[in-house]
């Protein structure tokens, strides 16, 4: 169960500026219906100043919360200190949204570039923004830090990527485009003799697995490597669990393929 601040409760239940703005000087639009959540923010713009704002949404408690919480933050701001909102700020500005919600941020940050677009044209905005690739929306994480956390900091999964830099840690959405780049970035270890490799799966089994696997009193044992065919026998109730096939794949097999070889394949061995 998610869990949600105080605020989140306040402007999901009693949410501020709800409704539309007749003769608006900007309007921005964010999300589809089709996947759950749309926004549609009014601005009214006097002298540089956002003297009002409205929204229109439709979605879930954090999207309603989120989009009320923009409004109130933006009201008798400058345009220019309204363009250096993130969605971070956002969220930051509820006392945090679960990472699963994160989107409902994006979607506002969105929304309200969508306006600011619409209000200077397209040329205009996009001379004001800079080049930079933004993968995580969530945390607004650019390509060019993903590459830096690699290459420099030594990062190989993509949770040490979250770890160093928080991409990956809202809605996910990114996993897969972080993936591509570790693929791209990560210099593989293509140095390991026989011996060194098998040394290597076992400790990933004893450190990464049996811990997990013993909380439920089960085990795991190496009964065999041939090329990158990985031969393991579970034990205590892992050995009788309907699931075992289950965890074998998309547990072992996963820490395996993630901190020894992509290519490793589990096989149970009874």
């Amino acid at each position: 169960m998610w869990e949600y601040s105080d605020k989140v409760k306040e402007h999901y239940k009693n949410p501020k500026n709800v409704g539309s703005i007749e003769n608006a000087d900007a309007i921005g639009e964010a999300g589809a219906l089709a996947c759950g959540d749309k926004l549609k923010i009014y601005l009214k713009i006097d002298n540089g100043i956002i003297t009002d704002a409205k929204f229109q949404t439709f979605g879930c408690g954090s999207a309603v919360a989120s989009s009320s919480i923009l409004t109130e933050m933006i009201i008798g701001k400058s345009i220019q200190d309204v363009r250096k909102i993130t969605n971070k700020d956002i969220a930051d500005e509820l006392d945090g949204l679960p990472p699963e919600k994160m989107h409902c941020s994006v979607m506002g940050h969105e929304a309200l570039e969508d306006a600011l677009k619409n209000y200077f044209g397209e040329e205009n905005k996009q001379s004001a923004t800079n080049d930079k690739k933004i993968i995580c929306n969530c945390f607004g994480v650019s390509e060019e830090e993903i590459i830096k956390a690699i290459v420099e900091k030594g990062a190989k999964t993509p949770e040490q990527i979250k770890e160093i830099n928080y991409a990956g840690g809202g809605c996910t959405r990114c996993i897969p485009s972080i993936k591509m780049l570790l693929d791209k970035y990560v210099k593989k270890d293509s140095t390991l003799n026989a011996v060194q490799f098998i040394l290597k799966i076992n400790k990933v089994l004893e450190t990464n697995v049996a811990g997990e696997l013993g909380k439920d009193s089960g085990g795991i044992e190496l009964v065999n490597v041939e090329g990158k065919n990985v031969y393991v026998k579970l034990t205590g109730t892992c050995s009788s669990c309907q699931n075992a096939t289950v965890t074998l794949k998309n547990f072992v097999e996963k820490q395996l393929q993630e901190h020894v070889d992509e290519g490793i394949n589990v096989i149970e061995v009874k």
